[in-house]
């Protein structure tokens, strides 16, 4: 074909652009009745005055853990299905069922705070922070500022407006107050009153330090001495690895403040001394073969050498801390696991236990009889509910709260309990619960249980506990089932669903399942 000459289009090619022609007009068309409409995409305006980003500072790598590698068996001239290659995937199966055993083997050691930091500020025993010592609906309040306005009793609206009136922690939202790595599961304050002291213990062991006194303005001083003001300032917050699983539960002595056990699904329980910073282990099975998960932990105040725990296999344990682990005193006081327990504050002889097995039990340490694994303390009396029930809290004035899934929350009244003789026995009507409150305690398999939890002396001598909400709220109510406050805030992004008074203080810290922390003072 000569050079210039024209190439003549097929219909089939014709036909062809003739169609493009048409759709890139009706597209025109279209954009055009948009743009008269007013419904058109917007440009995005170039803001020329923006200030430049600031870099943020590049995350530190945390160094993964070795485990055994795969390899090639090609390679190494290994033949497909010979004796030889299965004997080695047998081999590389058994040495990654090792790697994953150990990483779960709990710790006997004594553990020095300096040595354990996983995250956080590092541990320093001069300068510690002891220096200064039904469907959840996110957000739909179900107390609000109208209850209180239509209370009548002064008293109540008093105490109402006085607990409302708590404020979330200002300096960091929640969301930013990262207390642990991994899901919380149990809460704590250190029992002083100069500032609070939040810990923590998550799913992975765990242990996390929040020291409420900080404010933003210091940090920021303190993490930028050498550079610039950086607007991403963080809180402080230390965490130490102190157990291999979950922390399940934790108690402060009740005779020395600086001293904190902490219970885990690990088996053990460790004593973690604030002041010489030693976590050392007080309680575990001495064949380190045994698993034993510990669900809750307990210290009388007239015996602070005894520590009484249960188990998720529905034991209940009794250890002189004094004495080797082998010679402590494990009864069976369920076939099912038990969720959570607590001594009477005033009578710790009295036990209070909450049970997969739906049931409410209160128990007598002074009667124990039995042999083998039929040895166990007198049962005073027990309560049955429509499901199970996962907690069971007494407070200073004898009553009993638990939180259970039948969405409810019942509170028992055992005040007269200084008049039971040893192995007395209550009546079905003594052992009914005495106020019901309705409660969403559906929390799912991603949220931490639900539990209530009494403030232990409260000054104004009115007895009330916390609770989580679902709806990303903690509850606050009385003895008789009032309640005073729902408190919330910006910022709280998933359900605060461990929550723990201050002992004495009105202060309120609730943990979630990302590890964040929220704090009302």
């Amino acid at each position: 074909m000569a050079r210039g000459a024209k190439t003549e289009l097929s219909d089939y090619e014709l036909q062809r652009q003739e169609k493009i022609a048409k759709n890139q007009a009706l597209l025109k068309q279209l954009n055009l009745e948009a743009a008269s409409a007013g419904i058109a995409p917007k440009p995005k305006p170039v803001n020329s005055t923006s200030k430049p980003q600031k870099r943020k500072p590049t995350e530190k790598k945390i160094k993964e853990e070795v485990v055994p590698r795969r390899t090639s068996s090609r390679l190494k001239g290994i033949v497909a299905d010979s004796e030889v290659a299965k004997r080695k995937a047998e081999e590389e199966r058994e040495a990654i069922e090792e790697a994953n055993r150990a990483k779960r083997q709990r710790i006997s050691d004594d553990l020095n705070l300096s040595d354990i930091v996983v995250a956080g500020k590092s541990w320093d025993q001069a300068g510690n922070f002891l220096r200064n010592v039904g469907p959840a609906n996110p957000g739909e309040r179900t107390f609000s500022g109208q209850d209180i306005k239509e209370t009548t009793d002064k008293e109540l609206r008093a105490l109402r407006e006085k607990m409302s009136g708590l404020q979330l922690w200002q300096d960091f939202e929640p969301n930013r107050i990262k207390i642990t790595p991994e899901r919380i599961y149990s809460l704590g304050f250190h029992p002083t009153v100069d500032k609070p002291l939040v810990f923590a213990g998550d799913k992975l062991g765990n242990l996390g330090l929040f020291d409420g006194s900080q404010n933003l303005p210091q940090v920021k001083q303190e993490d930028n001495e050498d550079e610039e003001e950086d607007e991403d300032a963080e809180p402080e917050i230390t965490t130490f690895k102190t157990h291999t699983r979950t922390i399940s539960a934790m108690h402060f002595s009740p005779t020395e403040s600086n001293i904190l056990y902490t219970a885990s699904y690990d088996s053990s329980i460790r004593k973690l001394d604030l002041a010489k910073g030693m976590a050392v282990e007080v309680y575990a099975p001495s064949d380190r073969g045994i698993d034993a998960p510990i669900s809750g932990v307990d210290i009388p105040r007239t015996d602070p050498h005894m520590i009484y725990f249960t188990t998720l296999d529905g034991q209940f344990g009794m250890h002189d801390m004094r004495t080797s682990s082998d010679d402590a005193e494990l009864l069976q006081l369920s076939e099912k696991k038990i969720g959570g327990f607590s001594l009477h504050p005033a009578q710790p002889h009295f036990v209070a236990t909450a049970s997969l097995d739906r049931t409410l039990k209160l128990w007598d340490l002074r009667k124990i009889s039995g042999k083998g694994n039929s040895r166990r303390p007198a049962l005073i009396g027990e309560h049955e509910s429509r499901l199970s029930v996962s907690h069971a809290a007494f407070n200073s004035a004898g009553q009993v709260a638990t939180a259970s899934y039948d969405d409810t929350v019942k509170i028992y009244d055992f005040s007269d309990a200084a008049e039971w003789k040893p192995g007395a026995a209550l009546a079905e009507e003594q052992m009914k619960p005495a106020t019901i409150v309705p409660h969403n305690n559906q929390t799912g398999r991603w949220v931490t249980i639900l539990r209530a939890q009494w403030q232990a002396q409260p000054q104004d001598s009115v007895q009330r506990f916390v609770i989580g909400n679902m709806n990303r709220f903690v509850d606050i109510y009385t003895s008789t089932g009032q309640q005073l406050a729902q408190l919330g805030g910006e910022g709280i992004t998933a359900v605060p669903a461990v929550a723990q008074f201050h002992p004495t203080m009105d202060w309120v810290a609730a943990g979630t399942a990302s590890g964040k922390l929220c704090l009302w003072m």
